[in-house]
């Protein structure tokens, strides 16, 4: 299969999908390996399609004009990770990402797109699971969030209450 006509399946796959799909998924239903596919969705975000890579597999992201985006810095421990994702989802968050300014590499932006306490659940486990270590311990536990909700006033009710908590920086 010509790598055009594999991309524009991606592109189709991932349209279709409302999940997230695997590299190894997507390498097994075009009759590829896993590293013709990390290729590929490189050479697709090139182009500016909206590709996220999450811990579940890759998603086709349509930004919708009508929500609103903003960005929280915070700070907590380890143990309070499941708490502070779940206020943001509890009040109609949706967690895009997890960024990181490090002092040697820069920004680090890593696509999470948490959308449910589920994906909170999830997200908890595979840390404990795979017993690896957030982002957030590169910088001593300060991070960022880039959150969409419906609404100003959604994001205004996230805040307080990741203000309430001691989250927020």
């Amino acid at each position: 299969m010509e790598g055009d006509v594999r991309r524009e399946k991606i592109i189709d796959i991932l349209a279709k999908s409302s999940r997230p799909v695997s590299g190894t998924e997507l390498s097994e239903l075009l009759g590829v390996s896993r590293q013709i596919i990390v290729q590929d969705i490189a050479l697709l975000r090139a182009i500016n399609k909206s590709i996220l890579s999450t811990n579940k597999g890759y998603i086709l992201y349509h930004e919708s004009r009508f929500k609103c985006k903003r960005s929280f810095h915070v700070f907590h421990d380890d143990s309070q990770i499941e708490d502070e994702l779940n206020t943001i989802v509890d009040n109609n968050g949706k967690v895009l990402d997890v960024v990181v300014e490090h002092d040697i590499y820069g920004q680090i932006t890593v696509d999470l797109i948490i959308c449910s306490r589920r994906d909170v659940r999830e997200f908890v486990e595979k840390i404990r699971n795979n017993k690896t270590k957030p982002l957030k311990e590169l910088t001593g536990g300060v991070h960022y969030h880039t959150v969409e909700a419906d609404t100003e006033a959604d994001l205004d009710i996230i805040e307080e209450e990741l203000k309430k908590k001691g989250y927020l920086i």
